[in-house]
């Protein structure tokens, strides 16, 4: 009787874990979309900044450029920021789900389901820092990297860019406006 009491909670918990992970994937899924706005519109008003430049003849609208680019840079930063808040759980679900519900394969090795973001971990760091190779099928809990400026979303290369592009843009062309390249506004 004991244990088909531990036996329905575990399976209690192990739905709950499965609904929770799925929400927390439509929430990380519902973030990248709205990145990849915050990209579209941070490029468009950059570049119709610099466009609007040359255009108008005006070095004024090249520091606009730059400054988008900075304002959207910051702007994807920090989204990016709340959304990787959510990995940690996610892991932790992964963790509990292979230590709980893993089963043991003909080969010997053990399988669990989710391992969504262990897997992105594994695929980007095959060798852990200890010296042994991830194994895709282990989750094992998160490894932050070791300097400090990896661990910020606004140094992540598919955070910045295109956005460093536009501000070294805009800043250049307003200090060449500046001192007279192109001509008197």
């Amino acid at each position: 009787m004991v244990e088909s009491a531990e036996s329905g909670d575990l399976a209690r918990l192990h739905e709950d874990l499965r609904a929770e992970y799925a929400q927390l994937l439509d929430i990380v899924n519902g973030f990248d979309q709205r990145l990849l706005t915050i990209k579209g519109w941070g490029v468009t008003l950059s570049l119709a900044a610099l466009g609007l430049g040359f255009q108008q003849n005006h070095y004024g609208l090249f520091l606009v450029a730059a400054a988008s680019g900075v304002a959207f840079w910051l702007l994807e930063a920090f989204t990016k920021a709340h959304q990787v808040h959510y990995y940690p759980r996610m892991r932790a679900i992964e963790m509990t789900a292979h230590t709980l519900f893993s089963v043991v394969l003909p080969g010997g090795e053990r399988a669990s389901s989710p391992l969504i973001d262990w897997s992105w971990w594994v695929a980007e760091n095959p060798v852990r820092p200890d010296g042994h190779r991830a194994d895709p099928a282990d989750p094992k809990p998160g490894e932050r990297p070791s300097s400090w400026w990896r661990r910020q979303p606004w140094f992540f290369a598919h955070v910045m860019f295109p956005h460093v592009v536009a501000i070294a843009l805009g800043t250049v062309l307003f200090v060449l406006g500046l001192a007279g390249v192109f001509g008197p506004i």
